[in-house]
């Protein structure tokens, strides 16, 4: 019997709301604002679209609430053909919520957050079958205890784990990485996990037996991994030169792209080039998941480098 889903998702789901103005505000004074704007993001929101746009069967089994915000994303994931059947409500929850006041004179953002009433991923929650139905389950650090256990889950029924980390300071989160075997992590974030400062080194390190792949991404210097086929050669895959618009949801593209390849089977060395096409495209365009390109796309841009 096929897997319901390609990619599977749990975790970060955030709201965005962009205030534009001329300057940034000095104390007690008033600003008129240029324009305001709303978008859903999150590490794993933004996957999830990405892989669905790429054309993958995606769900999303977190914890949303009854309200505004919750609302938006669910809608968003909707547009994006994502089943939210498997979301668990519960009236005081909501996602992450972002006041981001954007200096339009020195192109520089404040971003202003709340966690208030923000779930991660919950140690019961969804059922094993939702899991097991999964080809892939994306898992990012937003409730570790919640994504250790699907990850677990996930691996007894050989489903591949993909993650998308930013953060150890939660109790559980060795597991959690140990249970991870498709890891995608920044320079940053693999130099604070692995102690080295070079990328190379970094995607060596941080590959173990037991793990398929381990990537470190670096933005416009493109990607070092690691593949169990070969975990003494770091590959280097170049970022695509594109000109360059808006940056926002780059890295959580690539690992919607990567996770969204994965489902399909190809090798990693196709996978890790997918992905970066996918985000070098999003590059080009303007909004974290506006700017998120159709496979169609990726792949003609793909064939036109080749």
């Amino acid at each position: 019997m096929d897997p319901e889903y390609d990619v599977l998702g749990l975790g970060c789901v955030a709201i965005d709301d962009l205030l534009y103005v001329a300057g940034y505000p000095t104390a007690d004074s008033k600003m008129p604002v240029q324009r305001c704007e709303r978008h859903c993001g999150g590490l794993t929101a933004t996957a999830l679209v990405a892989a669905a746009r790429l054309g993958s069967r995606c769900a999303f089994a977190g914890v949303l609430g009854d309200d505004e915000l919750s609302r938006f994303v669910l809608n968003r994931f909707s547009e994006e053909s994502i089943d939210t059947r498997h979301v668990r409500r519960r009236a005081e929850a909501r996602p992450i919520h972002s006041i981001i006041i954007v200096d339009e004179a020195t192109k520089t953002r404040t971003i202003l957050y709340s966690l208030e009433g923000a779930f991660g991923a919950e140690p019961d929650w969804p059922e094993e079958a939702v899991i097991r139905a999964s080809r892939v389950l994306f898992v990012d650090h937003f409730g570790v205890e919640g994504m250790t256990r699907a990850a677990r889950v996930a691996r007894q029924a050989g489903s591949p784990v993909v993650a998308d980390l930013e953060s150890d300071q939660q109790p559980g989160f060795a597991e959690l990485l140990g249970a991870v075997d498709h890891l995608i992590v920044s320079r940053d974030f693999a130099g604070h996990l692995s102690g080295e400062d070079d990328p190379a080194a970094a995607a060596r390190r941080l590959w173990s037996p037991g793990r398929e792949a381990s990537i470190v991404t670096c933005g416009e210097r493109g990607c070092w991994y690691v593949g169990s086929d070969a975990p003494a050669t770091a590959r280097h895959q170049p970022a695509f030169a594109v000109e360059v618009v808006d940056t926002t949801g780059c890295g959580d593209v690539f690992h919607g792209a990567y996770a969204s390849a994965l489902a399909r089977g190809l090798e990693l060395p196709q996978r890790v080039r997918f992905a970066a096409a996918a985000a070098a495209l999003k590059a080009t365009r303007r909004g974290g998941q506006a700017g998120i390109p159709t496979r169609f796309v990726v792949e003609e841009f793909l064939n036109d480098r080749a």
